[in-house]
């Protein structure tokens, strides 16, 4: 039952420490394996040189070199404008997700407003309600018991009339 107990803090670092380093180990064995392939790669597409021969036969190596460049050239001329259209295509798309998502509205401001102005603003001329609530409310007589007041008193004239009351059980 994993749900209930967290992970202390050592055991979260050592756990983080041990999946950055595999992910570096991985990272180095894939740098390493496209050095590998881009060397392989060009051992097949480039043999090595022979420019031994006499200057006919340079020449001629030169003008096959010329229309290798001249196609290669082609190629990357076509992938470029693939590739450049691809990205307008991409730019376009995001333009339509962000169309059909809306238009984000911005936060609003709390601003302090009577319920008369609110009306005011919402209704322009047409509010002619007032909205003072407290003139709506029902007026309450307040009665002052004076009733209690006289029960509770002065306490030095009540510790008088008790002291009678005192002698009268110390006399007994």
């Amino acid at each position: 039952d994993c749900r209930g107990k967290k992970m202390t803090s050592s055991r979260r670092h050592h756990l983080k420490s041990l999946m950055l380093q595999i992910a570096a180990g991985l990272l180095e064995a894939e740098a390493k394996e496209t050095a590998a392939a881009k060397e392989a790669y060009l051992a097949e597409q480039c043999p090595s040189l022979d420019l031994s021969g006499d200057q006919a036969a340079l020449m001629d190596f030169c003008k096959k070199l010329h229309q290798a460049i001249d196609k290669i050239d082609e190629e990357r001329y076509d992938t470029e404008t693939k590739v450049t259209k691809a990205n307008k295509e991409i730019e376009d798309l995001k333009m339509k997700v962000i169309e059909l998502a809306g238009v984000k509205k911005p936060a609003l401001k709390k601003v302090r407003m009577s319920a008369d102005a609110m009306l005011q603003a919402l209704l322009g001329s047409r509010h002619k309600v007032n909205m003072d609530l407290r003139a709506n409310l029902k007026q309450v007589k307040k009665e002052v018991k004076e009733e209690a007041v006289e029960a509770i008193g002065d306490w030095r004239k009540n510790i008088e009339d008790k002291a009678d009351r005192k002698k009268m059980f110390e006399a007994s």
